[in-house]
């Protein structure tokens, strides 16, 4: 299915209403095709979590959909229903937050609510991830969260250092703690006490810059061990943080069934929201995955900053509209169409590496780091040639003569492929 559809009216027995919650869920058995016809049939209150393997092979059949909202634990619930062949679904929870009751809510109401609203089809089916994206999505969070503790970090102590007067001559993030501990040592009298806040906040900071690296450097070595992964790089302005990320949001490119799906479900498409109180008043933002946007978009300025056939379309679309953000947004929007044809396996074979690509290969090593290496028990040269080789042979691209890309100015008579127009090498 694919993502964010509206579900189909069911054609099954009975639709189970499920309220979950870390330790207890509810569940109503609701009879009926729709929510005027719907009759709860019955309700179990609270079972223990534990209980739930035992519960669903003794009140339901394979001829029963259970449907949930999307919340911390649904997926799992959902993925442990499935492996007990009880068909699921997984309502977005955006919609179904809308329709709590003013007056009265319990877990009994909201299991009804959550099965008639199904009924309805006013609340959209998400995706659930298989347990290698769910994975990969909790690492990238994790990720995520320490990139903003790190920054955290680094302004916090930026703060203090200038509330004293203090002005390091260049950023925390690029000096080596003991480096920048000498800096500030050095750039007045501290008092005991002042001193102490200032190494608890570099204790801090080095924790912050500890975690993340972990991180990454899990990423890196996910992306060199998975030829899907590795193969993103090839696009230009893609590295290893945002190829792990394309995987996480994205997992089964199989449920986007064009381009366009893929790009709408990233909110890269231009919308707007003239309504109300103009709160969204238009552009890329409001909507979609923002995770995968924003590392996109990231993308497309680093492409901006160079030269390419994408850069080249980017830089007369800037110079034409007069904004570097709608450009990069609508690169953005050319490289999620990009990926959907390569994850798709539509693209010719790499002959060779140029220039870019290999920085690219030797950036990816260096930071999954050489004690790391050694404790897998790699070499950079070795490791290196495995890489290059996964990217010339691990897949094969089959790329359609008739998807080119044909400029929409009648300056060149020439079109070029899918594969020059976005860079891919």
């Amino acid at each position: 299915m694919e993502q964010n559809s509206i579900p189909t009216p069911p054609v099954r027995d009975r639709v189970v209403g499920f309220d979950c919650h870390p330790d207890t869920f509810t569940a109503a058995l609701l009879q009926g095709k729709t929510p005027a016809e719907a009759v709860v049939q019955k309700v179990f209150n609270k079972v223990p979590m534990s209980q739930l393997t035992s519960w669903a092979k003794k009140h339901l059949s394979n001829q029963d959909l259970v449907v949930l909202e999307a919340s911390g634990n649904s997926f799992e619930v959902a993925r442990r229903l499935q492996g007990l062949d009880r068909p699921v679904q997984v309502l977005e929870s955006w919609q179904l937050g809308k329709l709590k009751e003013a007056h009265a809510n319990n877990d009994r109401i909201s299991a009804v609510r959550i099965g008639k609203a199904f009924l309805a089809g006013t609340a959209k089916v998400v995706w659930i991830p298989d347990a290698k994206t769910q994975e990969r999505r909790d690492v990238m969070h994790a990720h995520r969260k320490t990139v903003k503790r790190h920054t955290q970090m680094i302004n916090r102590l930026d703060s203090y250092l200038s509330d004293n007067g203090v002005r390091l001559e260049a950023s925390l993030k690029h000096l080596e703690p003991q480096v920048a501990l000498t800096q500030i040592r050095q750039a007045k009298e501290w008092s005991a006490s002042r001193w102490s806040i200032i190494e608890s906040l570099m204790a801090e900071l080095q924790a912050a810059a500890l975690v993340r690296q972990k991180w990454e450097q899990a990423m890196a070595l996910e992306v060199i061990s998975d030829p899907v992964l590795l193969s993103l790089t090839r696009l230009s302005g893609i590295r290893d943080i945002t190829a792990y990320a394309i995987g996480a949001v994205i997992g089964d490119i199989t449920r986007f069934k064009r381009p366009k799906s893929l790009v709408n479900y990233l909110g890269l498409h231009p919308c707007f929201d003239d309504s109300g109180n103009e709160q969204w008043s238009g552009g890329v933002g409001g909507h979609g995955r923002k995770d995968l946007r924003s590392l996109l978009i990231e993308s497309a300025q680093c492409i901006l900053s160079h030269d390419s056939a994408l850069s080249r379309w980017g830089k007369k679309l800037m110079a034409k509209k007069g904004s570097r953000n709608l450009a990069a947004a609508a690169v953005a929007r050319k490289l999620a169409t990009a990926l959907w044809y390569l994850l798709k396996g539509q693209w010719e074979i790499l002959e060779t590496l140029d220039r870019s690509l290999s920085l690219k290969i030797g950036k990816i090593i260096s930071k999954v780091g050489s004690e790391t290496l050694k404790n897998i028990g790699q070499d950079r040269k070795t490791l290196r040639q495995q890489m290059e080789q996964s990217l010339k042979s691990g897949r094969v691209y089959h790329l359609k003569p008739t998807l080119v890309y044909k400029p929409k100015p009648p300056t060149s008579k020439k079109t070029r492929t899918l594969a020059e127009e976005y860079g891919l090498r």
